[in-house]
C-alpha cells in the first residue's frame, strides 16, 4: 500500500509546525555569562568575541537591568582580577571587599530578582592560571577544596543565589554544601560544572579572563588535563554527574554544548536535576567569525544551535548570544518565531 503516514502533512505551513514543535525557546532559558572590570565606565569589546564585554560595576548593573526587562532571568559572572592581587593561595578570592564580591552587592541590589551565580575557581586569582593551589608541579585537590568553600561563603554573604563551581575538583561539591550550611546559608545553591572537559573551545573566554595556564619557574601542568575531563570520555560523564547530585548539586553542567549533545542527553537521562549547558565562547566566536564573513546567517545558526541544545536536555542554557536570542525572541510574535522570521 501507498503510505497512508505522510509526514509531510505536519510541514504544511508555519502554523501546523507550530501547533506540533516539541521544543520551544523563551529568554528565560537563557543565562548570560559576564565579565567584570575594575573602575567606573569601562566597557572593552573582548576581540575575539565581538559583542562581548568587559564592563565594570556600574556599567554591568545597567546590562544586568536590560537582560531582565528581556526576560532573561540569571547571570553567571566572573571577574578580571588585577595581577597584582593573583598568588598561588587565592585569597583574593574570599576578599569580603573583591571585585565579585562588590559587583554581587551591586546586581542584587539593582535588581533583586536576577538570580546571580558566581563562578567560584581559582584561576582569575592565581599567578599560574590554574583552577586551584600548586603544590609539588601538581594541583592540590583538598588544599583547593578549602579554598573554594571561603570564596563560596564570600559570595554567599555577598548575596549570590546559587554558586557555580567550575574547577572540577574531586569532592568539592560536598564541602561547598557543608561549608555553606555551616556558615548559616542552607538556601543558597549549587550549579556543579560536573562535566567539564577539557576542551580548546575556551580559548576566548580565556583571553577575556586571562586565566590561561601560564610559564612558570616552578613546576606547574601545563594545561587542565589532571583535572578538567579527557573529551574522548562519555561514562565518565555520566559519574561525575551522579557523584555531584549525591554531593548535594542543585544543578549540573555539562561544558561545552554543541560538540557535547550526546553527552547532556546522557546525563539528563542519569539525573533528577536540572542540568545546565554552557554554550561556550569558541562556540559564540565560531559563528561570530564565519557570519562577518557571509558564510553563515547569525541569527539562523545561533537559534538552530539553542534550540538543538534546549531539544538534547538542557533546563538551562548559558550563552553569550543569550542578549541577542532573547532580543529576537520578543520581537517575533510568540517565543518561538513564525511569519515575522523564517528558518
Amino acid at each position: 500500500m501507498f503510505p497512508l503516514q505522510r509526514g509531510r502533512r505536519l510541514r504544511v505551513n508555519e502554523s501546523i509546525r507550530s501547533l506540533v514543535r516539541e521544543t520551544t525557546l523563551s529568554p528565560a532559558d537563557f543565562m548570560f555569562p559576564m565579565f567584570i572590570a575594575e573602575g567606573e565606565n569601562v566597557q572593552v569589546e573582548i576581540p575575539s568575541m565581538p559583542g562581548i564585554f568587559r564592563r565594570s560595576i556600574d556599567l554591568t548593573v545597567k546590562e544586568v537591568k536590560e537582560l531582565f526587562d528581556l526576560g532573561i532571568r540569571a547571570v553567571n559572572i566572573y571577574v578580571k582580577v588585577s595581577e597584582d592581587l593573583k598568588d598561588n593561595t587565592g585569597k583574593e578570592a574570599w576578599n569580603p571587599n573583591g571585585l565579585m564580591q562588590q559587583a554581587i552587592r551591586a546586581i542584587k541590589a539593582a535588581c533583586p530578582e536576577m538570580i546571580v551565580m558566581p563562578d567560584v575557581a581559582l584561576d582569575p586569582y592565581s599567578i599560574y592560571g590554574h583552577d586551584g593551589i600548586i603544590e609539588k608541579g601538581d594541583v592540590d585537590n583538598d588544599a583547593t577544596n578549602d579554598a573554594l568553600v571561603k570564596m563560596a561563603v564570600s559570595h554567599a554573604q555577598a548575596g549570590a543565589d546559587f554558586v557555580a563551581p567550575s574547577d572540577m575538583m574531586d569532592g568539592r561539591v560536598l564541602r561547598l554544601r557543608q561549608g555553606l550550611d555551616a556558615a548559616g546559608f542552607e538556601n543558597v545553591g549549587i550549579m556543579s560544572y560536573s562535566a567539564k572537559y577539557a576542551s580548546a573551545f575556551y580559548g576566548p573566554f580565556r583571553d577575556a579572563l586571562d586565566s590561561a595556564p601560564r610559564e612558570s619557574d616552578v613546576v606547574v601542568p601545563k594545561d587542565k588535563k589532571t583535572y578538567q575531563m579527557d573529551y574522548a570520555n562519555r561514562i565518565e560523564a555520566i559519574k561525575e554527574a551522579l557523584w555531584d547530585v549525591e554531593e548535594g548539586a542543585d544543578m549540573v553542567m555539562v561544558k561545552p554544548g554543541i560538540a557535547y549533545l550526546d553527552i547532556v542527553r546522557e546525563v539528563k537521562n542519569a539525573v533528577n536535576v536540572p542540568v545546565t549547558v554552557f554554550h561556550v565562547s569558541g562556540e559564540y566566536a565560531m559563528i561570530k567569525a564565519a557570519a562577518e564573513r557571509g558564510w553563515l546567517d547569525n541569527d539562523k545558526i545561533m537559534m538552530e544551535q539553542l534550540m538543538c541544545i534546549k531539544r538534547a536536555g538542557a533546563s538551562l542554557i548559558s550563552t553569550y548570544f543569550a542578549k541577542e536570542a532573547a532580543i529576537l525572541l520578543n520581537n517575533s510574535q510568540s517565543f518561538w518565531p513564525l511569519e515575522g522570521w523564517k528558518l
